[in-house]
């Protein structure tokens, strides 16, 4: 046994004795420091070399900053005398040491600017250890420092920040992936791999710049939606996230367990019924930006977790609510993409200038498939599917038949945003029955570039007639259809109580912004997508 295995021996012999916890901290040390690179055990000596120099590499006082690294290059050459005492924070990304004189990269939270720094200008005095030392040695790419200085333009005509004072705010202790793109445009060594990149999206934010660009418009998509129903007077709620009866839509939930009260809950799969009991109680127009969870299949359009708008308008139906979205979706393109209202998307340019066109699901699958689904029974449709070769188990009662049937040969063709109105009863526990055809209910879904975006109904307020929808749904649970919904008692007496005639709503915001970033992928719109956990 050689002297570091003894000595390790014998530190767990004594941790022991202490606490069985602090061998497994103690293991954790051992394994953290086995793992180390070559750079990250260097990056470690700095850091005791600063304390050592009586610098701490994290200090606790805030630096006050007065200006950021966008605000500079947009407006320094129109008023070069605002910059001349400036104070800014950021990472660096990049060192040129030139002797006595050096450049950098410095980046914050709105990009990058060169700052140059002159060892006689930070160190005035004979003590040069700050320019020789903890400049030139100690600091490494990644590194946080705040710095002040004034603002010159370099001979080669870059704006750049002239450093009069320099401090370490945070040493990084894990190197930077160093991306390098060659004078003919090529990039190399990319923090790419869509596995690391989601992983550690604070990587990926700092070196694929446009990363960030696509969540900073994903809040501006969101609060131009909020501007739009706040301007038409209509309130922003909160609803439980943890629900007794997962109810709301047709999906399969995650489950959990109260402690306290000793109960099983549900994370919510949708939050329609909540909202719908504020239109009870007397609230006239509501809405919610939900995070809901469904225990379903992921891709690159479905995550577990994702985020919906649900708004719901009373004394409206859902003629009202086609042109209120139609509405919306203009404001909210047009204020986040420049005043334009088209926008590219893959291959195809999606314009989203009103009015969309609508068409009845009923006549879209006819259109599609030449066959005319309408007054027929469930064996009829089974043999449709059998016909157009769509898979068809014995579970799904009628509306799973003809979401199957649309889904597979309708959906892919609308491109440009397209009503489809006018679903079977069948598909929409939750739906006001169609004015003209008691078979139909009155609900759209809005299609865009062949995917859902927004679902929408004239709501069912019939409590009688909500009842026996609810306990079709439960039929199908009993056949096997574990997406088939539960009955809420407590959402049926809400309805007893009287709810006015109103029109519901609710818009996929994750789908929403991949359109709007023309990104394929829903992981690409969500910060820290669902993953398998590291081993």
């Amino acid at each position: 046994m050689s002297n570091v295995e003894l000595t390790v021996k014998i530190l767990c012999s004594i941790l022991s004795l202490i606490s069985p916890s602090l061998i497994l901290i103690f293991a954790q040390i051992l394994t953290m420091h086995h793992e180390l690179s070559e750079q990250e055990i260097q990056r470690r000596e700095k850091l005791e070399k600063l304390r050592a120099l009586g610098i701490d590499p994290y200090p606790a006082e805030a630096f006050d900053v007065n200006v950021n690294a966008a605000e500079i290059k947009a407006n320094y050459e129109n008023n070069k005398l605002d910059y001349k005492n400036v104070s800014i924070a950021g990472r660096v990304m990049s060192f040129r040491i030139m002797g006595k004189a050096s450049f950098a990269e410095l980046k914050d939270h709105t990009g990058k600017i060169q700052i140059y720094v002159n060892r006689d200008e930070i160190c005035p005095d004979e003590d040069k250890t700050l320019y020789n030392d903890v400049w030139k040695k100690l600091l490494d790419r990644g590194d946080f420092i705040g710095i002040k200085g004034y603002v010159f333009t370099t001979q080669v005509g870059e704006i750049s920040i002239h450093v009069t004072e320099l401090k370490v705010l945070a040493k990084s202790l894990k190197p930077l992936p160093a991306v390098k793109t060659d004078e003919e445009g090529n990039v190399h060594d990319a923090f790419a791999d869509p596995e690391q990149r989601y992983r550690q999206r604070y990587v990926d934010l700092i070196v694929n710049e446009h990363v960030k660009e696509t969540f900073v418009k994903r809040t501006q998509i969101v609060n131009a939606m909020r501007e739009f129903f706040n301007k038409h007077g209509y309130l922003e709620v909160d609803t439980p996230v943890l629900q007794a009866i997962p109810g709301g839509a047709a999906a399969r939930p995650f489950t959990t367990h109260h402690n306290a009260l000793d109960i099983p809950l549900y994370l919510r799969i949708a939050n329609e019924l909540y909202l719908k009991r504020l239109i009870v109680g007397g609230f006239d127009g509501v809405y919610e930006f939900s995070r809901n969870f469904r225990n379903e299949g992921m891709d690159r359009t479905h995550n577990p977790e994702f985020t919906v708008m649900e708004i719901y308008v009373a004394y409206k139906d859902y003629n009202w609510m086609m042109d209120f979205t139609e509405a919306m979706l203009e404001h909210v393109v047009t204020k986040t993409n420049g005043g334009k209202t088209e926008v590219k998307l893959g291959d195809n340019v999606i314009d989203f200038k009103r009015p969309f066109p609508r068409i009845t699901m009923y006549d879209a699958i006819k259109q599609y498939t030449g066959v005319d689904i309408s007054g027929m029974d469930e064996e009829q449709l089974r043999d449709v599917c059998k016909d157009l070769g769509i898979h068809a188990d014995k579970s799904m009662g009628k509306g799973k038949l003809i979401d199957e049937i649309f889904g597979e040969k309708c959906e892919k063709n609308f491109i440009q945003p397209t009503f489809i109105t006018d679903y079977p009863i069948e598909m929409s526990p939750l739906c006001k029955k169609h004015r003209d055809n008691p078979e139909l209910t009155e609900r759209f879904e809005l299609m865009i570039n062949g995917k859902e975006v927004a679902n929408a109904y004239s709501e069912l307020n019939d409590p009688i007639d909500q009842r026996e929808r609810f306990e079709e749904q439960m039929r199908l649970m009993d056949r096997g259809d574990d997406e088939a919904m539960f009955i809420d008692q407590d959402f049926l007496r809400a309805l007893e109580y009287g709810m006015p005639p109103t029109s519901g709503m609710g818009i996929g915001v994750d789908r929403l912004v991949m359109m709007l970033t023309n990104n394929p992928s829903i992981q690409e719109v969500l910060l820290f997508p669902q993953m398998r956990p590291e081993a």
